[in-house]
């Protein structure tokens, strides 16, 4: 009897928990996934998201419900166990996702983390970019900086937003030219304004933009382009 106690303790012990609810998981799953539970809490594609409008983009689900509170809580108290879930669930959609792999599992991109233009900024883009470049074997580059401040875009329709963007970005001097292709790293797609802004200055330096990889695309159309990841 004490055996048995002490054989189930020790499987309670060497079980990782799950980074959202803390639960153990399962016997053989490593502790950068989410249960089940909170993958079905999540409301998360199973191969997660795509589209091609304003640019080729791939994410991991839609920024409603308890994705979007959770990443609101994320922003101000990053937590990096499950910043790396995360990233976790979305290298393994781009795993099985034939658009990301032919373009890019013979060439892995750059990644390229859009800066925050806030005083107290964003950490999310840079720590998911920093957790998805071991996993998809890419190179982390911080090529962009902001050139000027830009208003809250919460409130702006989508003309409002590009204007806010434009020029609102440069490449860093001293970062080296190549031509390999470049993949930004973001945790929302909107209208896309930011990430337009940030391929023009990239672009303009020589830098090929191939598309977006981010945590959430906002669900204000749902059919079309966006659709789920095959």
């Amino acid at each position: 009897m004490l055996s048995l106690l002490w054989h189930g303790f020790q499987d309670l012990i060497s079980q990782a928990p799950c980074p959202m609810c803390r639960h153990p998981l399962p016997a053989g799953i490593h502790g950068a996934s989410l249960c089940n539970d909170c993958l079905q809490d999540l409301e998360l594609p199973r191969a997660g998201l795509q589209g091609h409008r304003p640019l080729p983009w791939w994410a991991l689900g839609w920024y409603d419900g308890r994705l979007r509170r959770l990443m609101l809580q994320l922003r101000p108290h990053p937590r990096a166990e499950l910043i790396e879930a995360l990233a976790e669930h979305l290298s393994r959609g781009l795993a099985c996702n034939l658009s990301w792999r032919d373009q890019f599992i013979p060439s892995p991109p750059v990644l390229v983390a859009i800066p925050s233009w806030k005083r107290r900024s964003n950490p999310l883009p840079g720590k998911l970019s920093a957790a998805l470049s071991h996993r998809l074997g890419c190179r982390e580059l911080a090529l962009l900086r902001r050139s000027r401040p830009t208003l809250g875009q919460h409130h702006l329709n989508r003309s409002l937003r590009q204007s806010n963007q434009e020029g609102s970005f440069s490449v860093v001097e001293q970062a080296p030219r190549e031509t390999r292709t470049v993949v930004l790293i973001d945790d929302i797609l909107t209208s896309g304004a930011t990430a337009n802004a940030a391929v023009k200055a990239l672009t303009s330096e020589g830098w090929p933009v191939a598309g977006l990889l981010c945590l959430a695309r906002t669900p204000r159309r749902r059919a079309g382009h966006d659709r789920a990841m095959v």
